[in-house]
């Protein structure tokens, strides 16, 4: 659903591409495919969600670009208030700790592509963030959200990848169950107000929800939209439909539990037959998948899960019906036993399209924390994530079809270090936790960028982990392709074939 814009001026192809608006590329016919240049985008959009309401929550943001071949010498890139952005000129400010005033700075400045640049703020009022880089800090750009809560509902690690604005979202693994507190967090970055609808699907179907009709967001806002006031009914496994009728907004959910912490559930990838959902935690205690068919035919998927050895089939989940419009949910209990894992996703006939996620405790008793995985994309080209530390990150990658090569690559610090890089090869069907490189002369956080090399499609997630007064708090972020690239045709040939 994320889409890039194409366009020729005077003859000569110029990249005027912005993360969320328009597709890579539409099918083409063979000839043109062989043709077609890729050039880095030129323009990204970001938004990240308003982090936290606790008076004692901590946020810090990190903003990273990977160096690319053939990207631009100038540009720059920004993050903004939401609520302050509508003259175009006032920026994000951290929040001075202690007598809650703003800062006089921004809450980061982005650097160089190559270097990640941090910045935090504290407490429970920092705002949505609309973010823009072009030129060379365009390709790839990526912005890490984390925020530690000492306590309280939702308390834990929580962890987004702010995303591309786009104009469709589906979030399978939500609720409006009595012990959970879910939010939509919906950010319009544009001029003009964006109109949405957000449909509930639960076991049964869709759930009355007329108040989640035409819902206006202002533009430069963000609006947090509490589930349990779309409906009334209590339910524990909920698929979340964000349709946008006019305009495009940024989306997530803030899922906060009162006994088992929580986190952010990002979107889901685009409704396939087949889904891969990488990187659960090795010492997982409880595995839930919820999946959605929001076509007009049942699916029937196989499970197996991507092992260290490959591919196993979970006793007792073999298989998962999903009715059609309605979400199904198995319980897969602690699936990965002391591995590393990644759940595969196949037809066992006719292939259906379907979104899903996993929800995923690690813990036990009073100290459980909750995170998601939704199902992604493949890393593609390249992916990156922000905010990794010496201690407490680890990097899982799965090669679910074929044998597959990676180049994974360290950044600078944010406060110094050199880059480093490792190559990995991935048997087909396995999911391995890499020993990622890290800095030379760390200081600071770094980023990881993942390159596939070889082989068939890999899938890959990043889980961060801080334990805290024996609570194991963490977060999952997955891998996806990070679109910093762009098919773009000769100029002499025929632009139609890229038109939507």
């Amino acid at each position: 659903m994320n889409r890039t814009t194409v366009s020729l001026i005077a003859g000569t192809a110029a990249l005027a591409a912005v993360t969320g608006f328009a597709t890579l590329s539409s099918p083409q016919a063979a000839g043109t495919a062989r043709t077609a240049a890729e050039l880095p985008v030129e323009r990204t959009s970001l938004l990240c969600p308003s982090p936290s309401t606790s008076d004692i929550a901590e946020t810090s943001y990190t903003s990273f670009t990977p160096v690319t071949k053939d990207a631009g010498s100038g540009g720059k890139a920004e993050l903004q208030a939401a609520a302050e952005e509508s003259d175009g000129k006032s920026k994000a400010k951290a929040k001075g700790k202690g007598k809650g005033k703003k800062a006089d700075k921004p809450v980061l400045e982005p650097q160089e592509p190559g270097k990640p640049a941090t910045g935090d703020t504290s407490g429970g009022d920092a705002p949505a963030l609309v973010g823009t880089a072009e030129g060379k800090f365009a390709p790839g750009w990526t912005v890490q959200e984390t925020t530690e809560v000492a306590a309280g509902s939702g308390r834990g690690l929580q962890g987004v990848n702010c995303s591309a604005p786009d104009t469709e979202f589906w979030f399978p693994g939500a609720s409006t169950a009595a012990d959970r507190t879910d939010y939509v967090h919906l950010t319009n970055p544009d001029d003009s107000a964006a109109v949405v609808d957000i449909e509930l699907y639960g076991k049964d179907g869709a759930l009355d929800s007329k108040l989640g009709e035409g819902i206006t967001v202002a533009p430069h806002s963000s609006d947090p939209i509490l589930l349990s006031t779309l409906t009334e009914e209590k339910q524990e496994n909920l698929t979340v439909h964000v349709n946008v009728r006019s305009g495009r907004v940024g989306a997530a959910v803030q899922a906060l539990d009162d006994k088992l912490g929580g986190d952010w559930l990002a979107a889901s990838t685009d409704p396939s037959g087949s889904l891969v959902l990488p990187g659960i935690p090795k010492d997982a205690t409880a595995v839930r998948l919820v999946a959605f068919a929001p076509g007009e035919s049942d699916a029937d998927l196989k499970v197996q899960l991507a092992s260290p050895s490959g591919l196993i089939t979970p006793a007792g989940n073999e298989t998962l019906h999903v009715k059609a419009g309605m979400t199904a949910s198995a319980d897969l209990g602690d699936v990965t036993r002391g591995e590393a894992g990644s759940l595969v996703l196949t037809p066992t006939d006719t292939s259906v399209p379907v979104v899903a996620a996993l929800r995923v405790v690690r813990g036990k008793g009073d100290d459980q924390e909750t995170a998601f995985i939704p199902a992604t994309r493949p890393v593609g080209t390249r992916a990156t994530v922000a905010d990794n530390s010496a201690k407490g990150t680890t990097l899982s990658l799965t090669a679910p079809t074929r044998r597959a090569t990676v180049k994974v690559t360290a950044s600078a610090g944010s406060g110094g270090g050199e880059a480093v890089s490792k190559t990995f090869t991935l048997k087909a069907g396995t999911t391995q936790n890499v020993d990622a490189p890290t800095p030379t002369g760390l200081k600071g956080t770094y980023a990881l960028t993942v390159e596939h090399v070889s082989g068939g499609p890999v899938y890959g997630a990043r889980t961060l982990a801080a334990t805290e007064d024996g609570v194991p708090g963490f977060t999952i972020q997955t891998l996806p392709n990070d679109r910093g690239m762009v098919a773009v045709p000769d100029a002499d040939e025929d632009l139609s074939v890229l038109q939507k």
